[in-house]
Formats: structure tokens, sequence, C-alpha cells
């Protein structure tokens, strides 16, 4: 599936603070604690959790959460499919980083090894 401008646009313009209790909910409800769920979060922009908590608090934007994020270097390992897209074919970077995002939740969430899921090769 290819993502359109308008998606591309809803989704940066949308709120990480927005989604994060669902994140949260998401990996609680399948066993998983809201550390790693921090863990996965660092790993992958490396915002510490008074960072994150700030940039809740600020009600950042997708755009503005990934503009002030530092991608780790093996993201680009994070493939798969999530909400109906394959993360390779996404050409939207910003798109892109907020798939990562979803599909680390989504591995934590089904039981993954955290080393699986930090792309630890």
């Amino acid at each position: 599936m290819k993502t359109t401008p308008e998606h591309n646009e809803r989704i940066a313009k949308m709120t990480f603070a927005s989604v994060y209790p669902h994140y949260i909910t998401k990996v609680e409800s399948k066993g998983r604690t809201k550390e790693e769920l921090h863990q996965v979060i660092e790993w992958l922009t490396s915002f510490d959790e008074n960072k994150l908590e700030a940039l809740i608090k600020e009600k950042a934007t997708f755009e503005t959460f990934f503009e002030k994020a530092k991608l780790h270097p093996n993201a680009h390992l994070v493939k798969g499919v999530i909400c109906g897209y394959r993360i390779e074919e996404i050409e939207n970077p910003l798109t892109k980083q907020v798939r990562y995002l979803d599909k680390l939740v989504d591995e934590l969430a089904k039981g993954r090894k955290m080393e699986k899921i930090l792309r630890e090769v």
C-alpha cells in the first residue's frame, strides 16, 4: 500500500502524546513493561525518560518529535508490514520513522526478545 500526501500530513501533525498511552496499553496488556517500552523508544530516538516527558508535556507533533530525535544507525534494519504498509517501501521519511516506532512497539507487544527488537547484530 502506498502512502498518500494526506496520510503523511496527518501523521506529521499527530501528537506523540496522543499515541503514547496506546503504546503503554498495548505492551502492558501483553505482559511487557513501560520500562521496556522506554528502552525501545530510547534505542530508536535517543530520548531518555526526561526528554520523553518533556515532549509529551509540550504536545510535540511526530514531525517535531522526529526532528529532535537522533535515529539509531540500525533503524533501517526495522522492516516488515505495520498498519498495512511495508516499511521498506514508504518513501516519506517522517512516515517511515513513525512506522519504525510502531513496528518496534508491535514487536515488543508480541513478546519478541529485546536483543532482536533492538537489532543487535
